[in-house]
């Protein structure tokens, strides 16, 4: 399977974001984007995330909620990603249902990649592979992880943090499922529909 693009959205956004990711997301192939509001309050979410999840999903892109399963369900999110500190998989799928998504965050621990996997995860998180803006990194992640996952495991897993068109090789030559990508792409000089081109050339080249 080749590595396929997750974006991450940026934690802080405006309604003109939505022209953006449309742009991002026409550009290039994308399995899912997290919708990653960490700047705003729930009530801002509720205004700002129901045009991105329509733009992802119109374009054949899972929309996954960051953090609130019930958020998620309530917005018609296609998932949602659980951090270590933000309820079960068991609780989110009730939640959400039998065919949504639902991923998990495991930083740089196996235990709890194999606990999220018998829980019924959709996929397991692990990282950060690199320094990041995005968030305060405290669990570092290494290739052998990725290497020793997909090796032993058919569950997805999705490599995350600081990842780059300039570092994204190796995580795709380790056959990570998914590189998750932010800032690399939001941030890009060219602009985010040539950053996903470049990420896409990456994983077909594999």
């Amino acid at each position: 399977m080749t590595t396929q693009l997750y974006l991450i959205t940026p934690p802080r956004i405006d309604a003109s974001f939505a022209e953006t990711l449309a742009e991002a997301l026409s550009s290039g192939e994308v399995a899912a984007l997290q919708i990653r509001l960490k700047d705003h309050a729930p009530d801002e979410i509720r205004q700002l995330a129901p045009p991105l999840i329509a733009i992802a999903q119109a374009h054949g892109v899972a929309a996954i909620l960051n953090d609130d399963a019930e958020l998620a369900a309530e917005l018609g999110c296609d998932g949602v990603h659980l951090g270590q500190g933000d309820g079960g998989v068991k609780q989110a799928r009730a939640l959400l249902g039998k065919e949504s998504t639902i991923g998990v965050t495991c930083h740089d621990s196996r235990h709890l990649a194999m606990l999220a996997g018998e829980a019924g995860a959709d996929y397991v998180a692990f990282g950060a592979f690199f320094p990041t803006t995005t968030k305060a990194v405290t669990h570092q992640a290494d290739i052998d992880l990725l290497k020793w996952w997909v090796e032993v495991f058919e569950l997805p897993c999705v490599a995350i943090g600081g990842i780059n068109l300039d570092n994204a090789a190796p995580l795709i030559a380790a056959r990570a499922d998914f590189i998750a990508v932010s800032s690399a792409v939001w941030q890009y000089p060219e602009g985010a529909a040539a950053a996903v081109i470049g990420f896409n050339a990456l994983c077909a080249a594999r």
